[in-house]
């Protein structure tokens, strides 16, 4: 490997090529222009003009320097000890290569742009429908195609996600995925924008918003939870040739209409761009909300895992606690989309309750069954940057609180506990710690952001309080567990 040609005739002579080097794969790669790239050339041995052998090597093999041995000792002595050497080395290089490696967490050693990329191709691989053909997920192909036309429906359900590594599809945890995918790509849209990573992700959350559109069309609520024997039967979704299935829910499953809402209001604002998308999303949220909300005035509003026909498969999975975070988080976000305060109204008005229905092992969690600490972010938010006043004042101040408070259980190391590699464990009789971790990660930012901008250097605990500095470490530690 050479940096330049010797001469013109040498250059014309060798043919070159141009490479470049990949750190993520290890390996050298064609390069098209000799931009930040070095000449390889292919032809290291000599070409020969009479046949094989024929004339010398112009790489020499030997060379005669006339060395004579003058004592046997010394020099039996000498191999000896360069062998004894060699042999240290070798055992010293294998010993190093095979002892267990501790974790250093050097910053910069950690590529979060591909950890961003592989997360969302995720979401590539979990499809269903008409795969799409420029998907980086070329093993998968469309599958689900007969999704709605079952026994007891014919509806265009095709689409979607399935859920885990099983071929089920689950309205509740998809609408929870949009609403999440959406909320970071409004907070930090420029960011996905400087990694390539905008129009990938925005393309996930059209896959999943497209999909909500058809389960929550004419206010019906279709929550496609396919089949048990997904679970039992290991193959590709491409193959599947069984009934699949569908639960069907009405309006009093609030908590389901309000996660939905939240995702296709979210989405809207992610595609406000795309006008008449935007809007469509937009008139399906508060058509929905409006039949749901009703329900809860009248109180026939329910949890949808407590009805059979809806949930009675999903409770296995995905067990509602409640349904007042939801529609307080559906509220929320539809103001957010919309502008209209009649949304916001409901949300405040109802957010201490809902905050009071909150289970005591769910307190201080985001995750897909509680929204009240998102939604006292998402308040704050609106109490930091709009200064609303009076009537919303009460409960955006609480909601200020309960994040500065949620801030300071993070840090402190006395609410929860916290593994000897820094991992907090919010929910530890739980088997999945890292979407806890995650969530908690996201916030912490989210929070350490608002405060940036306001000028301000941390904020109060109980008995202390905490720094900027101290956020952003606790963010990105919970962020770097999750690649190693």
């Amino acid at each position: 490997m050479t940096g330049s040609s010797s001469s013109e005739p040498t250059a014309a002579k060798y043919p070159v090529m141009f490479v470049h080097t990949s750190s993520e794969a290890n390996r050298l790669l064609p390069s098209a222009s000799k931009w930040n790239s070095s000449e390889l050339d292919l032809n290291v041995q000599p070409r020969y003009s009479t046949g094989y052998h024929s004339l010398p090597s112009q790489f020499s093999k030997s060379y005669d320097y006339e060395l004579v041995i003058t004592d046997k000792t010394h020099y039996k002595r000498f191999l000896y000890i360069s062998l004894t050497l060699a042999f240290i080395i070798l055992a010293l290089g294998l010993v190093l290569h095979f002892l267990p490696h501790k974790n250093h967490h050097h910053g910069p050693s950690k590529n979060l742009t591909l950890a961003v990329n592989q997360a969302i191709t995720f979401f590539d691989a979990q499809k269903s429908g008409n795969y799409p053909s420029n998907s980086p997920i070329k093993f998968r192909g469309s599958s689900g195609l007969q999704d709605g036309n079952s026994s007891n429906t014919h509806a265009d359900l095709v689409g979607g996600f399935y859920d885990s590594g099983n071929n089920i599809k689950f309205t509740f945890s998809t609408a929870y995925t949009i609403t999440l995918l959406s909320w970071s790509v409004i907070e930090y849209h420029q960011k996905y924008a400087d990694i390539g990573e905008l129009e990938h992700i925005k393309d996930v959350i059209r896959w999943g918003s497209d999909y909500l559109l058809k389960v929550g069309s004419a206010g019906n609520n279709d929550n496609q939870n396919q089949g048990p024997n997904d679970i039992s039967c290991w193959q590709r979704p491409e193959d599947m040739s069984y009934n699949r299935p569908v639960s069907v829910c009405n309006e009093t499953a609030s908590d389901l209409a309000g996660e939905i809402v939240a995702a296709l209001s979210a989405a809207s604002i992610v595609f406000k761009e795309e006008n008449e998308y935007s809007l469509g999303l937009i008139k399906a949220a508060e058509k929905l909300y409006e039949i749901t909300e009703k329900e809860d005035q009248i109180h026939r509003a329910e949890t949808y895992t407590t009805i059979d026909a809806c949930g009675g498969e999903a409770r296995k999975f995905y067990k509602s606690a409640g349904y007042k975070d939801e529609l307080v988080w559906g509220g929320t976000w539809l103001f957010f989309a919309t502008g209209n305060y009649t949304y916001l109204d409901y949300a405040t008005k109802n957010f201490a309750s809902a905050a009071h229905n909150e289970t005591i092992a769910d307190k201080g969690i985001f995750y897909w069954n509680s929204k009240i600490t998102a939604n006292a972010v998402l308040f704050t938010r609106l109490r930091f940057f709009r200064d609303l006043g009076f009537p919303y004042e009460e409960t955006l101040g609480l909601s200020s609180n309960m994040t500065d408070q949620l801030m300071c259980s993070y840090l402190s190391k006395e609410n929860f506990n916290i593994t000897p590699g820094g991992l907090i464990l919010l929910r530890p009789d739980n088997g999945g710690p890292l979407q806890f971790a995650a969530a908690a990660s996201f916030l912490s930012k989210l929070y350490h952001d608002y405060l940036t901008l306001l000028l301000r250097s941390g904020g109060n605990c109980t008995d202390d309080g905490f720094s900027l500095e101290m956020l952003q470490s606790f963010s990105i530690s919970q962020a770097r567990l999750h690649l190693i």
